[in-house]
């Protein structure tokens, strides 16, 4: 439902619409299995990686409702903030961000070499089944490359947000959806539509209310 109205209100993107739609699959699949997205980009890409991952983490259109017996729980442990909570909580999906760990970014930059920074957070969050979710408007950028050569040679499958003519990072991702522009500011915003739709499509498949 939600891809279809993207592409009814962007006709451009009609030209990705299988894409947008088998990334739509191995993120539900991955959800499915229990398992995570990782999300990364530079610049503008890494502001959309935040994005993204917030709007998987907390509520987006739908209340998603949490079951009664975890509060329950929660209320065994502290009455008080089982109150709170039940008031406030929200269904999640697991995403992480592997732009906002600043120190270990830093040190990363410090200590070894930054186009390793993102590569070592797949080392040590990712596992076979998740997602990772490399973003780049040329899909040339060094640290999303090699960060998304390691996750698919540990398992996880790997969707690239791209334009111009995907660069390196399309030859490597099981899913490469190349959006139809060449300037960076121009691929940037065909990236926030097609990345809402994702997260939309992903809210109404486990919360149905």
């Amino acid at each position: 439902m939600h891809i279809k109205e993207l592409v009814s209100r962007y006709p451009a993107l009609e030209k990705c619409e299988a894409e947008i739609r088998a990334a739509f699959e191995l993120l539900k699949n991955s959800y499915e299995a229990s398992g995570k997205l990782l999300v990364c980009g530079n610049g503008g890409s890494c502001a959309d990686s935040d994005h993204i991952c917030g709007e998987l983490l907390k509520s987006f259109v739908k209340k998603r409702e949490v079951e009664k017996s975890l509060f329950e729980k929660i209320s065994e442990v502290d009455s008080e903030a089982g109150e709170f909570l039940a008031a406030r909580l929200q269904g999640s999906l697991p995403a992480i961000s592997l732009c906002a760990h600043s120190a270990l970014m830093t040190a990363c930059l410090n200590d070894v070499d930054g186009n390793a920074m993102f590569a070592q957070q797949v080392m040590g969050f990712g596992n076979a089944g998740d997602v990772f979710l490399g973003i780049s408007t040329s899909g040339n950028s060094k640290d999303v490359i090699y960060a998304a050569a390691l996750a698919k040679a540990k398992g996880l499958k790997t969707i690239g947000l791209l334009g111009k003519n995907g660069g390196r990072l399309a030859k490597i991702c099981d899913v490469a959806i190349i959006v139809p522009e060449n300037e960076t500011f121009k691929i940037q915003e065909f990236h926030l539509p097609i990345y809402h739709a994702l997260c939309l499509q992903i809210e109404e498949n486990f919360w149905k209310e």
